[in-house]
């Protein structure tokens, strides 16, 4: 499907999402068969490889629909508190506009620009720079911040930050990363459910028998000719399901890196789509960058975040772009300005909450799409070095 702009893009990227979406729930059943062999191998040790395939194959289609059932309770259960699971995580609170007016106000305005409704806010005491949406339906959504957020960013960068995340809203990646994340769940918690067996499994003296690891190693009468025969197809049973066991859980990392990367340019882009502010969204990423960790939070949840510092193995299984890239691509096209790395100035002991969002506050920042004389939101303040491509230039 080829895609030539932002919403074929999206339009793009949603069929390719439903692809891998069932690619990752299919990873479910090959879990299942390497359960098979394993189970095969553990009651019949002296057979062949053949005998294991077979017989494990037809496990899974005696398993099929046991193994599906299984795997809707669990997303129905994450359904319908995945919410609660996140918020006990994270601490998030939702909050009113008499609690928090600046906030409710900037996302509200941004809602109701667009016609969009307006999903529910949540604050989450930490001095970590992030935000995240969840939700899976119109009376789920909803955006949590950090209380670091709030006090770090101005008006306008918080402002693309709710722009970032409302644009996941509205572009259904909410939705796909959530169910993305309960599948690989399941598939995970299987992983790691038959790894526990195969290690509380060895192989005792004769080289032919499965025995439980806590059990009395029993002594062998078998002939020497059947322990050629049916230990080598045991062993080799043994490699392919845990071969099966590792290919499903690193596939299902990668579906959701490839879920996760692809949207977070695009949420970008519908950031500035909605707040015409280009410069915002970059200054707010450059402030964020490195400052996100959310101590205590699962991997998970950060996957939903602006940022996600946890790079893992030489960033193989980075789940966000670098700021860096991200920043480039708004440069590229969407006419912002670069900053470069931002350094957040350190809190004087009782300075009010709202101190550091002031003293961080640079001249309000002009879009490609400005047609004012001054910074947007900022009436008679002077352009600054992060105006737009078609400010004034010094």
């Amino acid at each position: 499907m080829a895609a030539y702009g932002l919403y074929t893009h999206i339009a793009s990227n949603k069929f390719r999402s439903m692809l891998l979406l069932a690619g990752l729930f299919l990873l479910i059943y090959v879990l299942v068969f390497a359960g098979a062999l394993v189970a095969e191998v553990v009651l019949n040790s002296g057979a062949s490889l053949n005998y294991y395939l077979t017989r494990a194959s037809r496990d899974l289609i005696a398993a099929f629909p046991y193994a599906t059932i299984i795997a809707a309770l669990w997303i129905a259960i994450a359904y319908f508190f995945h919410q609660n699971m996140i918020d006990a995580v994270t601490g998030g609170e939702s909050v009113t506009r008499q609690q928090q007016p600046r906030l409710y106000n900037l996302l509200e305005n941004l809602c109701i620009s667009r016609g969009i409704t307006m999903p529910k806010l949540k604050v989450m005491e930490s001095p970590a720079l992030n935000a995240f949406a969840t939700g899976l339906n119109q009376r789920q959504y909803s955006i949590t911040v950090t209380s670091g957020l709030l006090q770090a960013l101005n008006d306008q960068e918080i402002e693309a930050v709710l722009g970032h995340e409302l644009t996941h809203i509205r572009n259904g990646d909410v939705q796909l990363m959530v169910i993305a994340m309960i599948i690989a769940g399941v598939v995970g918690f299987f992983g790691e459910l038959f790894f526990r067996t195969f290690t509380n499994l060895s192989w005792n003296s004769t080289g032919s028998d499965w025995s439980s690891s806590s059990s009395s190693s029993s002594s062998s009468s078998s002939s020497s000719s059947d322990r050629g025969k049916g230990g080598g197809g045991a062993v080799m049973a043994i490699i392919i399901a845990v071969v099966l066991i590792l290919l499903a859980w690193l596939l299902s990392q990668v579906v959701k890196l490839a879920l996760s990367r692809s949207r977070e340019l695009l949420a970008d882009a519908g950031s500035v789509e909605l707040t015409k502010n280009p410069d915002a969204m970059i200054t707010a990423l450059r402030k964020i960058e490195n400052r996100g960790e959310l101590p205590g939070a699962t991997s998970a949840v950060m996957e939903l975040c602006v940022d996600n510092p946890r790079e893992g193995f030489a960033d193989l299984f980075a789940t966000h772009p670098s700021v860096d890239a991200r920043v480039k691509a708004l440069v590229q096209f969407a006419g912002g300005r670069d900053p470069g790395p931002l350094a957040l100035p350190a809190v004087e002991p009782g300075e009010s909450e709202e101190s550091p969002a002031e003293q961080l506050e640079p001249p309000a920042p002009r879009g490609p799409w400005s047609d004012s004389s001054e910074p947007a939101g900022v009436p008679g303040a002077r352009p600054g070095p992060l105006d737009g491509p078609w400010g004034p230039h010094r």
